[in-house]
């Protein structure tokens, strides 16, 4: 099923299949690493709920839920 990353529970994984973010996050987003086929699992959220801490990779980032409203990811994995 597709669905926007911050639609993923926490310690629910998905796979990346779109990011739709402006050039400036998308290009910042991709140089981490977090490219389409990535599989991301949201791992800690902030107690507002916004950020939420991502891990990918071997790599742990926040991110908005601004920006990760407009990843969308596939939950079958």
């Amino acid at each position: 099923m597709i669905i926007s990353l911050d639609k993923l529970n926490l310690k629910q994984s998905g796979i990346i299949k779109n990011i739709s973010c402006n050039k400036t996050i998308t290009r910042r987003l991709n140089d981490l690493g977090l490219l389409i086929g990535t599989t991301i699992t949201p791992i800690f959220s902030s107690p507002f709920g916004d950020p939420t801490a991502f891990e990918f990779r071997g790599n742990i980032i926040a991110i908005r839920q601004d920006d990760s409203s407009k990843i969308l990811v596939d939950t079958n994995i």
